[in-house]
């Protein structure tokens, strides 16, 4: 698995020695797995202590992506964070744009025209799809299977050549602005964007349920694996698929509505059972549930304007405020406090991958090391929006 012995004598200088049944002397044994590691999703790094083949204790550690983002919203215009926040969650990025976007225009009282914020549902919920299928594509990869991870990426690509056509960049968008979006849509595009939904709800995803689920090994993997109930959810503050597969009903969309979802109703993906296989499944669940949501903006797309005529040098009255929206990993929020210059005299992101990761530890106790990827790899984190 490309581990390798660590060489912090610190940790090592006084191993725990055990003694078994037939007289034999053991000690723990102190693995790092990554940050090199591929299953590691990016560049965490998992200080593993192992009885055997099982982890006694894990602790993470981060950091090896920080780019103090934070700081950096503080040091440029209010206009210029949106460039920047697309780096936190690089999978969610749209939605990240309308979260920061959004928290500036709660500072400022101002209200996005109906048709931007249509846009913005649109928009985010094909990035939710094209995340979620990076999600269960690349863990099907940590499991083994190569095939779904290339027709999930076969799939996003499509996704990708519509956000490309439409902001001009295919991964970081800069699509967001305060008071709306940046363009409307290109001629032919939400044509293009309804044949896509249509061959993925009919074609791509019944492929990926019968390639996946009811798989024998795929099943044995996942099922009964990282145990999660709900009162662990809810203590560890977990939100997202993670939350919503141990029964915590909970999606930003729907207790804390913004935007357009004030007007287009979500119904929340929720499992009972808690484990691995759970939150496969409520991902892709909440595919289709996109797709529905995506065809509701279609049909009742307002006309009118996109974007709110707002000043080059934004300067939001003294204040704070805090901004929720619902990200493919959870909750992504904005804390900001404007002290009324043109600049945040503070920015706080709450990144649901760094929140979600505290529960690792307790999840991989007593499990042994070929679970601890397909644990890992269920909570579907992303490196920049834990380090940030």
């Amino acid at each position: 698995m490309g581990t390798q012995q660590t060489a912090n004598t610190q940790q090592t200088a006084n191993p725990p020695l055990y003694t078994t049944m037939d007289g034999l002397r053991s000690e723990e044994m102190i693995l790092n797995m990554g940050p090199q590691h591929p299953s590691t999703h990016g560049v965490l790094r998992l200080v593993l202590v192992l009885d055997g083949e099982t982890v006694v204790h894990c602790t993470p550690v981060i950091g090896y992506l920080h780019r103090g983002m934070e700081k950096i919203f503080e040091n440029r215009p209010y206009l210029a964070g949106i460039r920047y926040i697309d780096n936190a969650d690089y999978l969610s990025c749209m939605i990240n744009e309308t979260c920061y976007a959004g928290a500036v225009e709660q500072l400022m009282g101002i209200e996005p025209p109906r048709r931007a914020q249509y846009i913005r549902v649109l928009v985010s919920e094909m990035m939710r799809i094209a995340s979620h299928l990076v999600a269960v594509g690349t863990y099907g990869l940590d499991l083994g299977a190569f095939t779904p991870v290339l027709w999930c990426f076969r799939d996003r690509e499509g996704i990708l050549d519509l956000f490309e056509e439409l902001s001009g960049a295919r991964f970081t968008h800069n699509y967001m602005r305060v008071g709306g979006v940046n363009h409307d849509f290109p001629k032919g595009w939400l044509q293009r964007c309804e044949q896509w939904l249509d061959h993925f709800e009919q074609v791509s995803h019944p492929e990926l349920e019968v390639l996946l689920t009811g798989n024998e090994i795929f099943d044995a993997r996942t099922q009964g694996v990282g145990f999660i109930d709900r009162q662990q959810a809810l203590a560890y503050a977990l939100t997202g698929p993670v939350a919503r597969a141990s029964g915590v009903s909970f999606d930003v969309r729907v207790n804390r509505p913004y935007g357009g979802y004030r007007e287009i109703a979500v119904n929340p993906q929720l499992r009972q059972e808690g484990d691995c296989f759970a939150r496969y499944r409520v991902r892709m669940r909440e595919m289709l549930e996109s797709v529905r949501l995506c065809r509701v903006v279609l049909d009742q797309l307002p006309g009118g304007s996109i974007c709110q005529r707002v000043p080059i040098a934004l300067r939001p009255p003294r204040g704070e405020t805090y901004y929720a929206v619902e990200s493919g990993r959870g909750e992504e929020a904005l804390y900001m406090v404007s002290d009324g210059s043109e600049y945040p005299y503070r920015a706080k992101l709450r990144g649901p991958s760094f929140v979600n990761l505290q529960v690792l530890p307790e999840l991989l106790r007593g499990n042994k090391i070929g679970d601890v990827i397909a644990i890992l790899g269920s909570i579907d984190i992303v490196l920049g929006d834990v380090d940030r």
